[in-house]
């Protein structure tokens, strides 16, 4: 089984969705992001879905759920990159995404948690 990368980047976990995604890669993402969560002392989640082509209604509680769980060990959750016919599709699905912000890119996801990408002249 196929696991979804997570990457540290300072306070923030990010969550880059390449694949697609079925119930028992759902609950084993869910599984390690609570873990890296506690074990980095991560203040926030990005999902970026830009991969994401389709959505159905239990992606769309898979990030309502991640939200929630991120949100009850104090790290906010921002889904970045979705597409026009993906938002369609959640908003006939009858899906709010109740907790979860959303932003164009990942940059913007990186501002809305207070955070900023490292630039190669950093050196970091």
């Amino acid at each position: 089984m196929e696991r979804v990368p997570i990457l540290k980047i300072g306070q923030i976990l990010l969550v880059s969705i390449q694949i697609d995604l079925q119930d028992q890669t759902v609950q084993v993402l869910q599984e390690d992001l609570a873990e890296r969560i506690v074990r980095t002392g991560a203040r926030g989640v990005i999902i970026d879905i830009t991969a994401v082509d389709i959505v159905d209604s239990f992606i769309g509680r898979m990030f309502s759920t991640i939200a929630s769980m991120s949100r009850l060990m104090d790290a906010e959750t921002v889904v970045v990159g979705m597409r026009p016919a993906v938002a369609i599709t959640l908003v006939e699905l009858g899906l709010s995404l109740g907790g979860v912000r959303t932003a164009l890119d990942l940059e913007k996801g990186m501002r809305l948690l207070g955070a900023s990408l490292p630039s190669l002249a950093d050196g970091r």
